[in-house]
């Protein structure tokens, strides 16, 4: 009895090991950073980003030159000055390299925020995308591209992902 009740275990063991050997696994590959950074909508919302901060940009620029040409008429004037010029010149060019460093951090702050959260949106949006376009094609799996060492090339969906993206979000 022990011999017949091994033998089933070991027939139902072969069995489940074929049924799940037949089983194929489709798998779709997709670049989730590549998809994201070609949609439309993000294509515009940086040339949007570009454009806002573009001003404050451009006082960092001013303000860089006036350090640098404050710095080029201190060495210019170096031993020409009196000490207390000199030191009235030092004391401005480090209040204004102090306001360039600030606005340069604020500036960087604030365009990493809302990059952040554009990219964020977006990046929720995509996975929603390559879900649907996942259970369109039957695939049980879609993985990075960043994890897998070697797939073949018509498991990609990356350039379809983007394309049903701008279709389902265009950009405003």
């Amino acid at each position: 009895m022990v011999t017949n009740l091994r033998a089933a275990v070991a027939a139902a063991v072969l069995l489940h090991a074929a049924v799940v050997a037949t089983a194929q696994t489709t798998v779709g590959v997709i670049n989730l950073q590549k998809a994201v950074l070609d949609t439309a909508e993000i294509k515009k919302a940086s040339a949007a980003l570009e454009a806002k901060y573009k001003p404050r940009q451009a006082a960092m620029e001013k303000l860089r030159k006036e350090l640098d040409d404050l710095q080029q008429k201190l060495q210019t004037l170096a031993g020409k000055l009196t000490q207390q010029a000199e030191a009235e010149m030092t004391m401005q060019m480090q209040r204004k390299q102090r306001d360039w460093q600030r606005l340069g951090e604020d500036l960087q702050a604030d365009v990493d925020g809302e990059r952040n959260d554009i990219l964020s949106q977006s990046t929720q949006r995509m996975q929603e995308v390559v879900r649907k376009i996942a259970e369109a094609k039957g695939l049980d799996v879609v993985v990075d591209v960043t994890n897998t060492v070697f797939f073949k090339p018509a498991l990609e969906i990356t350039a379809e992902a983007t394309a049903a993206y701008d279709k389902a979000h265009p950009a405003k």
